[in-house]
């Protein structure tokens, strides 16, 4: 049974094995070289507490994982998040990913956070799936913006609205104030 929870300084070797496979395998994952770890762990310990990090656990393995991260470092973007999920290749299609995402998206909510957005790269009708079946739309695609594999890609944005009051005043609270 794959169990979902707040990742850990000492996940962070198992999220980067996850991302960097991609990184070096796909195209959903634009680094070109295997990331190093002191970059994760500064990013971790830059953001954790205020943009969660999620692991989904499965025999005592990280399989897959989950964050949000600062949409953009302009102050008025404050109230919105980037989404990101990685799910190990040999656990896909088993709802790692669904499961993360459903997690992160309460917390984000509880958070007070206005707006998550997704970028994917194109085609990745998976990708595509799994966004639209957290009520996230297509609101973009960017054409050509990456170059990877001796080819370019598009890639494209999806946005959901995290808050029902459009009007109200927003208000940030730490992940630890809300989990």
């Amino acid at each position: 049974m794959t169990s979902v929870r707040l990742a850990t300084t000492a996940d962070l070797p198992a999220i980067l094995a996850i991302s960097n496979e991609a990184a070096l395998n796909t195209v959903a994952n634009f680094a070109i070289d295997p990331e190093p770890l002191a970059d994760w762990e500064m990013s971790y310990r830059n953001t954790s507490n205020t943009h969660p990090w999620l692991v989904a656990v499965t025999d005592e393995q990280v399989v897959g994982f989950a964050k949000a991260s600062p949409w953009s470092g302009r102050c008025a973007y404050d109230y919105s998040v980037e989404v990101t999920v990685y799910v190990d290749p040999r656990h896909h299609r088993r709802g790692v990913g669904g499961a993360l995402y459903s997690r992160l998206f309460e917390i984000l909510t509880r958070q007070g956070y206005n707006a998550a957005l997704g970028g994917i790269t194109l085609p990745n009708e998976a990708s595509v799936r799994l966004h639209e079946a957290f009520g996230m739309q297509h609101v973009a695609t960017f054409e050509r913006v990456g170059w990877k594999f001796n080819q370019w890609h598009d890639v494209g944005y999806w946005q959901k609205h995290l808050q029902e009051d459009p009007t109200a005043s927003p208000q940030l609270r730490l992940v630890a104030d809300v989990v």
